[in-house]
């Protein structure tokens, strides 16, 4: 005979928090910068984050939004070991469960040692998916636009008329490759005004008529984020809104804009394109500002991309001082605006003007030499200049993308 063991059900506390809520709470340690590290100077982009780290880091955010209820804030008490073992640690380990289970991480355990029964070598590891971080955006994305009131999103629109699935205009001849978007009405009154009412018609191939719409044009953006020290330098962290504004400007054009392309670019002493799914680990290091190598690879990524529109922004707080040489050996001036390294820049900001790249610069400093600078680049590719701060930065940039109205040149 079979029997059933009962017992009493003991409820989780944090039951009624969903994996969303618990990716908010973690939201500033997935998108540390580096800002409270205390190696400054050491580059940790590819630094290991463990299992236990995450623990810790949702242990903190729940304690710090008072979401543990007292009998088990007790057991925060004492020393880990003790810890490990205590219903409180059980719970917030059901919670990285419903994270993995959720697709918002993944979980590497470690690897058994080379010795048969021996401990394995290690900790447990973690990173987090696509899904993890398109949710970041969505909710940065949310979270600007709500501090910008109601705002109307849509494509880039433009005065032209083409074929396509909204029928806005009027109906023309139709021409070799547009959108079949047939005007089946205009389609059988020229057939039939050109032989006169008679069954079958007789349909030729200059009866057919297709409906209009408003072109919308599609547009390929580059995101140049400097990450050099002064970053994350002076008592205030820049890099982390920057990448939060990424974050959501990739959701911004994944949902809204689904014809355009978006690259980044960190530049520092020299430049690099970075998978936007590694953005979330990137922190700052100790680095100069090589805006000259920045701009030569995303004019190389843009080249490659068959759009309507092409425009750098480019986040940065200080000014350029660094500069790749002819020998790949890097010239590196931090004092002062170097007239080198300013030469060579404005000099590549003329290149891409004559490529047709617009050039948006967002200035997270306001000192005077930065100041002639950024102008002289916006007078040169006839761009913005925005001197904001980590605050306003979204807001400023997410408005610009949306409201850009740009004519097509034939």
């Amino acid at each position: 005979m079979k029997f059933v063991k009962y017992s009493k059900f003991v409820a989780n506390p944090f039951d009624g928090l969903s994996a969303e809520d618990l990716l908010q709470l973690l939201q500033d340690y997935l998108l540390d910068s580096g800002f409270y590290s205390q190696y400054h100077n050491v580059y940790e982009m590819d630094a290991e984050r463990t299992l236990e780290q995450l623990h810790q880091a949702l242990l903190e955010a729940l304690h710090n939004q008072g979401k543990i209820p007292d009998k088990l804030l007790r057991q925060m008490l004492g020393d880990w070991d003790n810890y490990q073992q205590s219903d409180l640690a059980q719970a917030i380990n059901q919670l990285l469960e419903r994270l993995a289970e959720e697709g918002y991480i993944t979980i590497e355990q470690p690897q058994p040692g080379p010795g048969q029964g021996t401990e394995p070598e290690g900790k447990a590891k973690f990173e987090i998916t696509d899904k993890a971080l398109d949710f970041l955006g969505f909710k940065t994305l949310r979270d600007l636009l709500g501090s910008l009131g109601k705002s109307s999103l849509g494509r880039h629109d433009t005065r032209e008329l083409a074929t396509g699935i909204e029928s806005d205009g009027s109906s023309r001849r139709y021409e070799f490759g547009d959108t079949m978007n047939l005007d089946v009405n205009a389609t059988l009154f020229s057939a039939i005004r050109r032989n006169g009412l008679q069954m079958p018609l007789d349909l030729e191939y200059q009866d057919l008529q297709v409906r209009q719409c408003e072109y919308q044009s599609s547009c390929a953006t580059v995101l140049m984020l400097d990450c050099s020290h002064s970053m994350v330098l002076y008592g205030e962290d820049r890099f982390t809104p920057a990448k939060k504004v990424a974050l959501a400007l990739t959701h911004l054009i994944r949902t809204q804009y689904p014809g355009d392309s978006l690259h980044l670019v960190l530049f520092h002493d020299s430049a690099e394109e970075l998978p936007l799914s590694q953005l979330a680990r990137v922190r700052v290091g100790p680095y100069h500002t090589n805006t000259r190598e920045g701009l030569r690879l995303a004019q190389r990524l843009l080249a490659r991309q068959k759009k309507d529109m092409r425009q750098i922004v480019m986040i940065t707080d200080g000014k350029p001082s660094a500069l790749t040489l002819e020998d790949g050996q890097i010239y590196k001036n931090a004092f002062g605006l170097d007239p080198l390294v300013v030469s060579e820049t404005l000099r590549e900001v003329a290149r891409c003007r004559r490529n047709g790249i617009l050039i948006n610069t967002f200035m997270l400093a306001s000192d005077f030499g930065l100041v002639n600078f950024v102008q002289k680049v916006t007078q040169i590719c006839r761009g913005k200049a925005y001197f904001t701060t980590p605050y306003t930065l979204g807001q400023y940039l997410l408005m610009d993308y949306m409201q850009k109205k740009i004519k097509h040149i034939h």
